[in-house]
């Protein structure tokens, strides 16, 4: 399971996938999909247009990774997640083919949502790629359109050391005549869209610039999601051209409702008012990087961090983006992979002048309350997984 092993976890290519699935009588065939690949974004532009399709009143099917309480958010149908039941049945049912065929967990789960999607017999599905984009297990569905939210470097160990290279992963999801929506991109990257999408014959989409403030009622308040709501923006264009119906009616209140609509957590998620506790998924350098310009320009006496990184990450690069006088809480999550709170004591302990070390975030952000002040900001980010173990 890459969410709890990481690399050794990674099985890259596409013949297992495609066996299982015509094992199954080829479930993704059933529905209608949209692939959706990037570095960040993937799940909040995901959510934004199940809900927005939601409230059109289609039934929407959504496959998203990873999880943060339960492995069930992964596979969901407007807002309601697969059933136990569905689960262990699947899993009974296939376990002898699963294990004789060596299939990864993501490839198991990949099929077991499109077997779901099926079940459920959803209008359409919003598919996240796992990892990359070419070799990913996702990579199978032939979709009314593809979705590259953004490129920055991340799993340079799976995908490539460069801009350009990542880039080609992810576009690796471009299909013959097929849509393609990109939601930013630099010169770089955005001639290799252009380049694989010229091959293909794919008509090429690019989101606009995101706005100072949205014109939506959104309630996911992460300066990011700008971004992502011009890339959700221009997919609802490009549906509409392919004769989807979605009013403005609809378009306005799957943004306003998307947490209400489809159970979306841990995006710049206010946990407390006093004092201030804000949690977020952000990972990786770009996503980091735009949450510490926001924490910077928060009103309040004393920033606190209670941090936590997982093996494989630029640890020394995101903490470059926080303020030095900041008091930083180190902790390590529960998740296997973790880094661990020694090596980070190791990396950091000559660099802040306030800094404590927990061997868990319950003990870190219980330490950081106790010494917060009413106007302090509390902020639990740097893994998905540190957020993940305090919600």
């Amino acid at each position: 399971m890459y969410q709890k092993q990481g690399m050794p976890a990674y099985k890259p290519g596409l013949d297992r996938i495609l066996k299982f699935c015509e094992y199954l009588g080829n479930p993704q065939n059933s529905f209608a999909s949209i692939h959706i690949a990037g570095t960040n974004g993937k799940g909040s532009t995901a959510h934004m247009l199940a809900s927005i399709l939601q409230e059109s009143g289609y039934c929407v099917g959504l496959f998203s990774s990873p999880h943060l309480k339960d492995f069930r958010e992964r596979i969901c149908c407007n807002g309601v997640m697969i059933s136990k039941k569905f689960v262990s049945d699947f899993v009974s049912r296939h376990y002898k083919f699963m294990k004789v065929n060596a299939l990864s967990f993501f490839e198991m789960t990949t099929a077991m949502a499109f077997d779901n999607f099926r079940a459920r017999k959803v209008d359409i599905a919003f598919i996240e790629t796992g990892l990359g984009g070419r070799l990913d297990s996702t990579n199978i569905i032939l979709p009314e359109l593809s979705v590259i939210t953004n490129i920055g470097r991340d799993h340079t160990g799976f995908l490539g050391s460069t801009l350009k290279q990542i880039a080609l992963e992810k576009a690796g999801i471009i299909k013959n005549d097929t849509p393609v929506v990109i939601g930013s991109w630099i010169p770089e990257t955005r001639a290799v869209f252009e380049a694989v999408a010229g091959e293909c014959s794919a008509p090429v989409y690019f989101a606009k610039e995101p706005l100072a403030e949205s014109i939506y009622p959104l309630p996911l308040k992460g300066r990011y999601q700008r971004f992502n709501e011009q890339t959700a923006l221009k997919v609802v264009e490009v549906l509409r051209k392919k004769s989807w119906k979605i009013s403005s009616k609809s378009l306005t209140n799957g943004l306003s409702n998307v947490i209400k609509n489809t159970a979306l957590r841990g995006r710049w998620e206010l946990l407390s008012h006093s004092p201030l506790i804000i949690c977020d998924t952000a990972h990786n350098e770009d996503g980091i990087r735009i949450v510490a310009e926001q924490l910077a320009e928060e009103p309040l006496k004393q920033l606190r961090l209670v941090l936590g990184f997982v093996r494989g990450k630029e640890i020394e690069k995101m903490l470059s983006f926080f303020p030095e006088n900041a008091i930083y809480y180190f902790c390590q999550s529960s998740l296997d992979r973790s880094f661990p709170i020694e090596e980070l004591r190791e990396l950091t302990q000559d660099l802040y002048e306030s800094v404590y070390y927990f061997d868990s975030v319950k003990k870190a952000i219980a330490q950081a309350k106790k010494d917060a002040h009413q106007r302090d900001l509390i902020f639990v980010g740097g893994s998905t997984f540190v957020v993940a173990d305090i919600l």
